[in-house]
């Protein structure tokens, strides 16, 4: 639920209330009673990062961690092996095969 800033007309006063997108509007004031009280337009809710920085890996766990680097060994090795199946198979060009004649 969003947080709306409010103010008294009448007297000046102003302040911020907690309140649903679907409730009425506030109109009386809690200061001086008079229904002379609009709602402002605010900035809304903003996301604050404060810190030395943000990262996906900050929130790994270790066993994640331990898991990923003895796997990169091994996706290595096999990626080796998919690019020299995908290099031989791409030296031949498509011009160099000729379509078989059909028999009538």
């Amino acid at each position: 639920m969003p947080t709306y800033d409010y103010e008294c007309d009448a007297c000046g006063h102003k302040f911020e209330h907690y309140q649903g997108i679907n409730d009425a509007v506030l109109k009386k004031c809690p200061e001086c009673g008079k229904l002379k009280l609009r709602r402002l337009l605010g900035m809304g809710a903003a996301v604050v990062f404060k810190g030395s920085g943000f990262y996906q890996t900050d929130y790994r766990s270790e066993s994640y961690k331990k898991a990923k680097a003895a796997e990169k060994p091994a996706s290595s090795e096999s990626s080796g092996k998919s690019e020299s199946k995908s290099d031989s198979g791409s030296s031949s060009s498509a011009g160099d095969k000729k379509p078989k004649k059909a028999d009538s």
